[in-house]
């Protein structure tokens, strides 16, 4: 899987492998997390082994760090942000959609010879998608991998592979650094969602590996929201007048 040596990634990475997966942890450019990522899923029983790409040159290293032939499960998982409008140059705009858009597709792409039929392809979105925030070079990043997902499905349906994707809201981990920085920030993100809480890593991992399981064997070509129903409407049942 594709950004696994932290936050939502790791979380993850060691629930797949809890469950019986082997994983292969992708990472950009942080050795230590990546090992740290792979000896926390041995020290647990787990197998898996890290694999160094940096996606803005393409996917062609990450494949050739495969040591393996046949793959079930392909989650793609890595993203950099974007920026607000007007602060984001076009070099800069290229590299978001480099890592966000181009990658997955190839991954994609270079992984259906060795994708078992019957296999799962999981991409990870953004709450983003629905409601309207200031990272514009983000968000349109994240619609286009939504689409990615749902236009897959058909193609790969008759290799009985499904597609979904996860669509986290806010969550704990370095990307929003800014909730451990700023507690009135994560608490106005609270009074927003319905279950009345900050996500965790391990709330979109568990959504991963049910998509991931046989369970889910009759689902494809879905968005699953994993907010926590953040930005649904007014709380409490009050409707404002």
């Amino acid at each position: 899987m594709t950004g696994a040596s932290r936050g939502i990634g790791r979380a993850i990475a060691e629930r797949l492998a809890a469950d019986g997966a082997q994983v292969i942890v992708h990472y950009a450019r942080n050795d230590d997390l990546a090992k740290e990522t792979v000896a926390a899923i041995e020290n647990a029983g787990g197998r898996a082994y890290a694999v160094q790409a940096e996606f803005e040159q393409g996917v062609d290293a990450l494949f050739e760090g495969l040591r393996e032939d046949r793959l079930d499960i392909v989650v793609n998982n890595a993203a950099i942000l974007g920026g607000v409008l007007g602060t984001v140059n076009q070099e800069q705009f290229d590299r978001v959609f480099a890592v966000n858009v181009r990658a997955p597709y190839f991954v994609i792409e270079r992984s259906l010879p060795l994708l078992n039929d019957g296999g799962r392809i999981i991409n990870i979105s953004s709450a983003v998608v629905r409601i309207a925030l200031p990272d514009l070079v983000y968000s349109m990043t994240k619609g286009a991998l939504d689409t990615l997902g749902f236009s897959l499905a058909p193609i790969l349906g008759p290799r009985n592979i499904t597609v979904n994707t996860v669509s986290p809201g806010v969550t704990d981990t370095d990307m929003n650094a800014w909730l451990r920085d700023d507690p009135t920030g994560g608490a106005a993100v609270t009074d927003l969602t319905a279950l009345g809480r900050i996500g965790r890593p391990e709330d979109i991992a568990a959504a991963v590996a049910l998509l991931a399981s046989e369970d889910s064997r009759w689902i494809t070509g879905h968005v699953l929201d994993v907010t926590g129903g953040y930005f649904l409407g007014p709380q409490g049942g009050v409707v404002p007048v």
